[in-house]
């Protein structure tokens, strides 16, 4: 790759860590190109660029592969303006927001997408209307068809049971009580009175439960969702912890 091209991120268009990388790096202002493509072709794709199963996968313009979202993040704050930083300069500070970052990448992450998979597996229109923002023009036409397959790949991959979904349903509310009792004491942020990597990183994840309107893609929004889905992501948007992520998002997604 050219010195001079810009970084590609490969990405699902809809994914939470993909969308976590993309905000990263729109705040720091880095010039990168999105790729985007469909659940399961994308694992053909995260292996042949950064030898991944997963996305997103950031192919830098002086050849570095980063392939995971927490070093995605950290690669953006080193070329972020001053006023941009996701990390404070104090140690202890940074160990903080660092610590926060990995427990929601950990827990929300997999257990939102999870949960979110189980409840729209079923609604094969929704996927097709927003799974494919910028997708090949084949990947878009396929996805109907091979529908089934793919929910089938996910299930197996992701371990979707109605029984995995009840433990990751109650996982996502777990994170949720704790996120409402640190802003319990009114601070602004979770990490005190400036915007971190641990408001961008539980904004970025809480997403696959709360849909927020201004997300780097369109979502569909609570009353496009089958019931269940809808009741659980109108709850959680006004309890004080999805308030949080709605608010970051209105107020520092640019």
């Amino acid at each position: 790759m050219s010195a001079a091209a810009p970084d590609v991120l490969y990405t699902i268009p809809i994914s939470h860590y993909c969308e976590k990388a993309r905000w990263a790096l729109d705040r720091a202002g880095i010039p990168y190109r999105e790729r985007a493509h469909v659940q399961v072709i994308h694992r053909f794709v995260a292996m042949r660029v950064g030898r991944s199963k997963t996305m997103p996968v950031l192919a830098r313009s002086d050849g570095g592969v980063l392939t995971e979202s927490e070093d995605i993040l950290a690669y953006a704050d080193t070329r972020a303006p001053a006023d941009a930083r996701l990390y404070p300069d104090d140690p202890a500070e940074r160990d903080e927001v660092r610590a926060l970052e990995r427990d929601f990448d950990d827990r929300l992450g997999p257990h939102g997408r999870r949960w979110m998979y189980f409840r729209l597996r079923k609604s094969r229109d929704l996927a097709v209307r927003y799974g494919c923002t910028g997708v090949p023009n084949w990947e878009r036409r396929l996805l109907p068809r091979a529908y089934p397959l793919m929910i089938g790949v996910i299930d197996r991959v992701l371990e979707i049971t109605p029984e995995t979904a009840t433990e990751s349903e109650e996982v996502v509310r777990d994170v949720f009580d704790t996120v409402d009792e640190r802003l319990s004491d009114g601070r602004p942020y979770l990490c005190g009175d400036r915007f971190t990597a641990a408001d961008l990183t539980f904004a970025a994840l809480a997403s696959a439960v709360i849909m927020p309107p201004e997300y780097g893609v369109p979502l569909p929004q609570p009353h496009e969702l089958p019931g269940p889905a809808a009741a659980m992501a109108n709850e959680l948007r006004e309890r004080p912890a999805g308030a949080h992520a709605l608010a970051m998002y209105r107020q520092q997604r640019r």
